[in-house]
């Protein structure tokens, strides 16, 4: 396996163990949870995309605070990386969001790491740069 690990394979059974830490994270929506399976995969990069004002950057905006939150299994919440694509990302309305958790501004803010991406090549980069962040710092 030396070989084949090397490249990026592991076995089945490291990914069953990995798998065990994975928790979901609520969206805010009940309907949308149910829709998911019980929320979001935590441990993983999920992207939004679909139709002009359909709601994924309030969906975003959402999640960059409620991930903060504490959550099942001692969960006790975590940062979030955020790569904006369209250039609609507004900390104000993270603020709001906060406020309905009573949540301090600064430390909330502090914990969403945002780029702005402006290809699709940067974008890709930039997702390098998150994968390296998640390895290196624990909590996003």
């Amino acid at each position: 396996c030396k070989t084949l690990c090397d490249t990026g394979f592991v076995t089945a059974f490291e990914v069953s163990e990995k798998r065990k830490n994975i928790f979901k994270i609520s969206t805010g929506s009940k309907r949308l949870d149910k829709l998911l399976g019980g929320g979001l995969e935590s441990m993983a990069i999920t992207e939004a995309f679909g139709e002009f004002r359909t709601g994924k950057t309030q969906l975003s905006h959402s999640l960059c605070v409620l991930t903060q939150l504490p959550g099942a299994n001692g969960y006790s919440g975590g940062k979030v990386i955020y790569i904006d694509t369209e250039n609609t990302f507004r900390p104000d309305r993270l603020r709001a969001i906060a406020d309905r958790f009573n949540l301090d501004h600064t430390a909330m803010l502090d914990n969403v790491l945002y780029a702005r991406a402006y290809t699709s090549e940067h974008q890709l980069e930039l997702l390098d740069f998150a994968a390296a962040k998640c390895h290196e710092e624990p909590g996003i």
